[in-house]
């Protein structure tokens, strides 16, 4: 089961990962929100981040403030 996320107006959204290569040859992680369930799917909140909300309700992943420090 996916992790979930309700938002303050009620829309809930499901975390999700895909690993994509830049243009320099690295490999780099990133974390979405999407409304429906896809490929890469997360069941948890990856260690070292928090969810936040934007202004207008859209689920984000922060880095928390530990992490942030070091």
């Amino acid at each position: 089961m996916a992790f979930s996320y309700t938002n303050s107006k009620g829309a809930t959204y499901l975390l999700h990962s895909q690993t994509t290569t830049l243009k320099n040859g690295n490999a780099q992680t990133i974390y979405f929100f999407a409304k429906a369930e896809k490929e890469g799917s997360l069941d948890t909140v990856p260690d070292g981040y928090e969810v936040s909300e934007s202004k207008n309700g859209l689920p984000v992943l922060k880095r928390s403030n530990k992490e942030a420090t070091k």
